[in-house]
């Protein structure tokens, strides 16, 4: 479009035109009689539009009230009525800076030379002496030289103060170089924008000429900051720019300054989209000129791909779906560059062709957008009645930009909302009033718009309408770090999360970690496309922040193995599950953040929600043990472990959702184990044969393997937990002294002792998936002090003559869970004769009670005696649902007892080794009341369920004092009507 004319002076911005003439005739009266006669002296043509200028500038008036030799001296050049020769303004701050002593006075001077230059910008631009590009360099050219000049009187301050860098290979002296992004970039400024800046230097070493050298990045570090606080402080004198580092690698968390070997390699590596589509603009504005030719050109390969870059089109509908979730925010449809039709829809017109052909076209390898539109029009990219909508379309936002800008000196881009700013708008851009420019700018909005959506149109949409809601895209900017804290804080809050900061700042940390910044380029597109789906899904649950709070140490885990990210992006219902799962579970959350195959799992949701029975466990465990080559141990192991991560989770999965009651967790469990250490015996009993060969029996025959797999305690009781570890026993049926038969042998009491090592090794050793169970072996016969294992004959003189009351009671819960079905018939006899021999009942129960007081007072609670005192029932003290008074180990030493005192008499107690059968055993032989029995049953399973919901938020087994008081009370009269104490 051509220059907007002049419209006349509306009536009501007359008063304030009149008062700032006013205001400028008495601030130049004040300052001297020359000042004042010359301010009279100005042709009536300056003086009418010094009116205009002031009616629609609060800022060139508030200049030159507070200096009003800058404005006369403007004058008095007549820059205010000429343009600027190329380097001009340029040799006018390098002279204002030529006897600056410090770097305050550095500042002063800049600051001073931007206001100046700036109040002669906005008079050219709002009385149309200067059109769009002339306004647009002049603002450009102020920023390089304000940035280079600054640069150049830090360097050899900074030198004298911490020594000249040398570069380590050339040894030559170093420069920084700064690059200018964005609207610098392309010598595009408006009137109030930011500075994006990159700053580099050539090469590592360290500094010279003084007793401490510093690193070259340290050095240049400094030197940055130094520059920024020139540039972008605030003072009495305002500021120079606005500056934005944020741009650089790894953004606000990064490094202020990097060497080009690492600029290279992050953008080899790291670099996404949106970084090229940025880097497109970059230009050298300060530093070594030469150095930083050559780290464009190392880094023209990123920004333009030696191909047809078809692959950045879906990338680019991703910017265009930010773009537009943008102008969904509150208030963001007023805006004229981010809105709907605004500037950034052009630029990003032009911007695609550059990135998808410019890496083949080299006519589109440059920086200002005008010429880049003419190029489009010129290679038949565009047909020229497109791009000339776009030009003047963009000219017309353009100049509206600068007459938001001009008012005040402020970096908007709103439309204003009140009548004497939008009179002052339309007045500059040419129009009588408010509703005739408006419909203008509607006009040129639509038009964009329209073109913008036909460049980048999704040919998967319904035709032209814009079906290009991408999951989560609200999300887009947040993530992208395109909003600042405030905005996002909004958001998070309108979302639901109760605190938004901290999710702010959890997604922050994600997104500026090192895990992300050591990511490659496509796992950080994948990382990219999947945030905003996750942070879509997580705002559907009820808590939100505890959602992420548990999410994100696993999205950080994976990070560098972006397969997962893919896998929760293309499957929604997977990553619903997730979440689903660890809001419910913090100790899922950490399970699959630790080992993230464990996301395999939620594929299926079936599957995930149905854990099958023991016998397919067993199946389906050998059948992926039979793929892997019988020497390939370390596959083994893994193989193992996978499996039982996997089958934990989805018992965990279906104790959640409530499809598994919690003793069918504790079978699933129980089974799990079995199965694992079925074929852990397997293994070991292979190595060990190999090894040594095989052991002989009493009669000479091979043992095959005449060995079982004792479980103890909740393994024993078949009511393993989430986390429980496996008190086992060893047993052989072997001749101790009988050679094996291999080449290497060795006696049988050290084969099985070996066997039972390796066993343990097999279960206990730390892989890349963590161990398959803890394991306790104390309870064997004399316990650490004894042998590893045990013979069927010294494990039975041991229980007739040497074991502990105790340790009688721990084998009323033990069983053979894996192992030679002949020695396991042999042990169950044994069991059952040690167990059901005839006892002191008096002596019995006091032994019993000995053994339940001593491990009150060393694991119960203290503040209540083990739940024992007056405070006990109170909600300020703690219960612990296993050893305090009235919990579940009173109920297991009643049920042992009562095994222990009457299996002689009733040996069908001895049938079963969990606490819910043997209840049901009492009661059905008598020896119980039915009520206590149902009572003491009810307790048990209670106890386990708060246990088992406990150890799924990763809560130890204690619960408030006032819980459970009934069946506890219950518990503790039964305990005393058995006669214990």
């Amino acid at each position: 479009m051509s220059l907007p004319a002049l419209a006349s002076l509306p009536a009501t911005l007359a008063p304030l035109a009149l008062r700032a003439e006013q205001s400028l005739q008495l601030a130049c009266a004040e300052c001297s009689a020359a000042a004042a006669a010359e301010f009279a002296a100005w042709p009536s043509a300056r003086r009418e539009v010094l009116r205009r200028v002031a009616a629609a500038s609060d800022f060139v008036v508030e200049q030159a009230r507070r200096d009003p030799q800058m404005l006369l001296g403007l004058a008095a050049c007549g820059e205010l009525e000429r343009a600027l020769q190329a380097g001009e303004l340029r040799g006018q701050l390098a002279g204002a800076l030529l006897d600056c002593a410090d770097e305050d006075e550095l500042g002063r001077r800049l600051r001073r030379f931007r206001n100046r230059q700036q109040l002669r910008i906005i008079w050219r631009d709002i009385s149309r002496q200067a059109d769009l590009i002339e306004t647009c360099r002049d603002l450009s050219d102020l920023a390089d030289a304000c940035i280079d000049l600054a640069y150049h009187w830090l360097y050899p301050r900074h030198c004298a103060q911490f020594g000249t860098p040398i570069g380590r290979r050339s040894g030559q002296a170093q420069h920084m170089v700064v690059l200018g992004m964005g609207k610098l970039g392309a010598h595009e400024l408006n009137l109030s924008s930011d500075i994006d800046l990159i700053f580099g230097y050539p090469e590592g070493g360290e500094t010279e000429g003084v007793k401490r050298p510093l690193d070259n990045q340290e050095f240049f570090i400094r030197l940055g900051q130094r520059l920024i606080k020139a540039l972008d402080a605030i003072t009495v004198d305002g500021f120079v720019f606005r500056t934005d580092m944020r741009l650089r690698p790894y953004g606000s968390s990064g490094s202020l300054v990097f060497s080009f070997n690492a600029l290279e390699q992050y953008y080899q590596d790291q670099g996404r989209d949106w970084e090229r589509y940025a880097m497109i603009k970059a230009r050298v504005v300060g530093g070594d000129p030469v150095a930083g030719a050559q780290l464009l050109e190392m880094l023209r390969p990123f920004v333009y791909r030696r191909y047809l870059d078809f692959s950045a089109i879906e990338a680019l509908r991703t910017m265009k779906q930010l773009i537009q979730q943008e102008v969904r925010r509150k208030g963001m449809a007023e805006n004229i560059k981010l809105g709907a039709g605004g500037i950034r829809e052009v630029e990003f017109i032009a911007q695609a062709f550059q990135l998808i052909h410019g890496g083949r076209d080299l006519s589109l390898q440059q920086r200002p957008l005008l010429q880049v539109l003419g190029t489009l029009a010129g290679q038949g990219y565009l047909p020229v009645a497109v791009v000339d909508e776009l030009r003047q379309g963009y000219e017309f936002l353009r100049y509206t930009e600068h007459a938001l800008q001009a008012i005040g000196d402020r970096q908007t881009q709103m439309l204003p909302d009140n009548d004497q700013d939008r009179t002052r708008v339309a007045c500059m851009l040419g129009f009588d009033d408010w509703p005739a420019f408006h419909r203008q700018l509607m006009h040129w909005r639509g038009r964009v718009d329209w073109h913008f959506r036909q460049v980048i149109a999704d040919p998967d949409e319904d035709g032209a309408t814009a079906a290009d809601e991408v999951v989560g895209g609200e999300w887009l900017p947040l993530w992208g770090d395109v909003q600042d804290e405030a905005a996002a804080c909004r958001q998070l809050a309108e979302a639901g999360f109760s605190d938004p900061q901290s999710a702010w700042q959890r997604l922050a940390g994600l997104r500026n970690g090192n895990q992300v910044r050591a990511m490659q380029r496509l796992g950080r597109e994948r990382l990219d496309a999947f945030m905003p789906r996750l942070l879509a899904q997580a705002v559907e649950h009820d808590n939100p922040d505890l959602v992420l709070e548990r999410v994100l140490p696993l999205i950080e885990a994976v990070a560098r193995r972006s397969a997962y990210l893919v896998l929760l992006t293309e499957n929604p219902g997977a990553l619903q599950r997730l979440l689903n799962l660890c809001a419910a579970s913090p100790w899922i959350a950490e399970q699959i953040t630790r080992f993230p195959l464990l996301l395999d799992e939620l594929l299926n949701e079936g599957r995930l929600f149905k854990p099958p029975l023991a016998p397919e466990l067993a199946a389906e465990l050998r059948e992926r043990l039979m793929r892997i080559p019988e020497d390939d141990l370390e596959q083994q192991m893994e193989a193992l472990r996978h499996f039982k991560l996997a089958h934990r989770l989805r018992v965990a999965a279906s104790e959640i959702a409530g499809s598994l009651p919690l003793m069918k967790v504790s079978d699933y469990l129980t089974w799990l184990a079995e199965a694992i250490l079925d074929q852990v015996l397997a293994l070991a009993w292979r190595h060990t044969v190999s090894k040594y060969g095989v052991p002989l029996r009493v009669d000479g025959s091979p043992c095959d393997p005449d060995f079982i797999i004792v479980g103890y305690g909740k393994v024993g009781g078949i009511e393993l937990g989430h986390g429980s570890d496996l008190d086992l026993v060893f047993i052989h049926d072997g001749d101790p002294q009988a050679e094996t038969n291999g080449a290497k042998s060795i006696d049988g009491a050290q084969f099985f002792n070996r066997l039972g090592q390796r066993i343990i090794h097999l279960l206990t050793t730390q892989t890349n998936s963590g161990q398959l169970y803890e394991v306790d072996m104390r309870l064997r016969p004399s316990g650490v002090a004894g042998l590893l294992v045990s013979s069927l004959g010294a494990f039975q003189r041991y229980q007739e003559s040497e074991a502990w009351t105790w340790e009688h009671q721990a084998l009323v819960r033990a069983r053979v869970l894996v192992g030679c079905p002949r020695v396991g018939k042999a042990f169950e006899a044994v069991r059952a004769a040690v167990l059901g021999r005839e006892r002191d009942l008096d002596l019995l129960r006091s032994e019993v009670s000995e053994m339940r007081a001593k491990m009150r007072d060393n694991l119960g609670t203290r503040a209540t005696a083990a739940g024992t005192a007056a405070n006990a029932f109170e909600a300020s003290v703690c219960f612990d649902l296993k050893q305090d008074a009235g919990g579940i180990v009173d109920i297991e030493f009643m049920v042992q007892y009562a095994a222990l005192a009457w299996s002689r008499e009733y040996p069908e107690l001895l049938a079963f080794t969990d606490n819910i059968r043997i209840l049901e055993g009492l009661e059905r032989v008598g020896l119980l009341a039915a009520e206590d029995a149902r009572l003491l049953r009810e307790a048990y399973k209670d106890y386990r369920a708060a246990a088992h919901r406990q150890a799924l938020q990763k809560q130890p087994g204690v619960v408030r004092g006032d819980q459970f008081q009934e069946q506890r009370r219950s518990v503790l009269r039964i305990w005393q009507a058995l006669g214990l104490n």
